[in-house]
């Protein structure tokens, strides 16, 4: 049985896990106006790829992938329309745990959120477009579990820790720019949100 959230776990130097931190049922209404307006799609790599998550963003920009390379967008490309606004709902939560874990002051003007369906994944990357790396990643998990794996080195040893819904893993300082991602999406069903695991990720980009 899992306890209602207490404080942060320290997984690393830098990187705290906060467990059932969010009541995301609460949430649900709110993403779905999100995704009604930029709905989420599978971007590509710069080389190609399609990647395995299902992406779209809220917020002043929005994190996009093409031919032309990683960057941040006023613009969804898809719509050609500014990204909807980061809902004060939710910019309350990413502040809030990034203060648990001494960020404080934390005000994210990205979400970029993924939706995984089973056997979708995220291979190891950094988050390294955005210009002050002073400000911490908060990251939110909604749905079915996931496997967060992550490590300082590009081939050196993974840390991994079981994600559930409502978790929220808040990464900074030694850890601001780790190789991290995640596992391939187990089947499973949740109450709120189905055969679907979704992340909302707050950063600071601008």
């Amino acid at each position: 049985m899992r306890l209602p959230f207490d404080s942060p776990d320290q997984l690393a130097d830098g990187m705290w896990l906060l467990p059932r931190f969010v009541e995301t049922h609460k949430l649900s209404e709110t993403l779905h106006d999100i995704t009604s307006a930029s709905p989420p799609r599978q971007m590509r790599t710069p080389w190609g790829k399609t990647m395995s998550a299902y992406i779209t963003n809220a917020g002043a920009v929005g994190w996009v992938s093409d031919h032309n390379g990683y960057r941040y967008s006023p613009h969804d490309p898809a719509t050609g329309k500014p990204w909807p606004s980061i809902p004060h709902q939710f910019s309350k939560i990413a502040a809030k745990a990034a203060a648990q874990t001494g960020f404080d002051n934390f005000t994210p003007d990205v979400c970029l959120i993924n939706r995984y369906c089973v056997g979708s994944q995220m291979r190891a990357h950094k988050d390294k477009d955005e210009r002050d790396e002073t400000q911490p990643i908060v990251s939110l998990s909604l749905g079915l579990p996931a496997t967060f794996f992550f490590r300082l080195e590009k081939n050196g040893p993974s840390q991994k820790v079981q994600l559930h819904d409502g978790d929220i893993v808040v990464f900074g300082g030694p850890m601001r720019r780790c190789y991290h991602g995640i596992k391939p999406i187990a089947p499973g069903n949740h109450q709120v949100w189905g055969s679907t695991r979704w992340n909302l990720t707050f950063r600071k980009a601008l």
